[in-house]
């Protein structure tokens, strides 16, 4: 639970770092708006890399622990176009997350 817990934070500032710009940022000048990012960015590898330690100590593949990722990732980035960039979400999402729902399903297939 906690690798869990931690990769779910860490995508909530790594969605943040890629995308805040988006939204009333386009006038900043790149330098700076890749600075901040990095900044944030930095705030995310502070809860990645645990995860991925506390994952793997506990028995999770580097395949399962990046699945399990990219699986948090589109909903975290779900969550963040609506609330923050005020998109509509449609069926391609909902079908590209059963893909990505699908291919965890297979990395931890058969796993005890």
């Amino acid at each position: 639970m906690p690798t869990l817990a931690l990769l779910v934070i860490s995508n909530v500032f790594m969605t943040t770092a890629w995308y805040w710009h988006l939204k009333g940022g386009m006038a900043k000048p790149l330098p700076i708006v890749i600075l901040i990012s990095w900044g944030i960015a930095f705030v995310e590898y502070c809860f990645a890399v645990p995860a991925n330690r506390i994952g793997f100590a506990h028995g999770w593949t580097g395949g399962q622990l990046k699945i399990t990722q990219e699986v948090i990732t589109l909903l975290v980035f779900g969550v963040f176009s609506v609330a923050v960039l005020g998109e509509q979400l449609s069926w391609r999402h909902a079908g590209a997350f059963a893909c990505l729902v699908g291919a965890a399903a297979f990395m931890f297939a058969g796993r005890s």
